[in-house]
């Protein structure tokens, strides 16, 4: 199977508890659809993100958007429609989420 980020943005600053339980089940929804949920990671927020480009560091992120990148799932699916498909259950406030296929690497299980 191949290997999918999900990406999620969101604009709202805090997620209610039923969406972060949500997030919670996720892996076992997807399970449940023929996929698999190999990592998820959440971010902290955007204010303690350091940004460097060149030799120029800065404290924050460095574009100004409505959306903030909260986290990542990477994901197990048998082609891009089938990753479309389990992404498209990601609990989402006011954002969305963005699907990328993965380049090949190690994977550290």
């Amino acid at each position: 199977m191949a290997r999918y980020a999900v990406l999620i943005f969101e604009a709202a600053r805090e997620l209610p508890a039923e969406v972060l339980e949500a997030h919670g089940n996720l892996p076992g929804r997807i399970a449940e659809r023929g996929g698999r949920v190999v990592a998820g990671l959440g971010l902290e927020p955007n204010e303690t993100a350091t940004t460097i480009r060149g030799d120029l560091i800065t404290d924050g992120p460095f574009v100004e958007t409505k959306e903030a990148l909260l986290g990542v799932y990477v994901l197990e699916a048998r082609d891009l429609d089938h990753a479309l498909a389990l992404a498209a259950l990601t609990p989402i406030v006011e954002g969305g989420v963005e699907v990328r296929p993965l380049l090949g690497f190690q994977v550290l299980d």
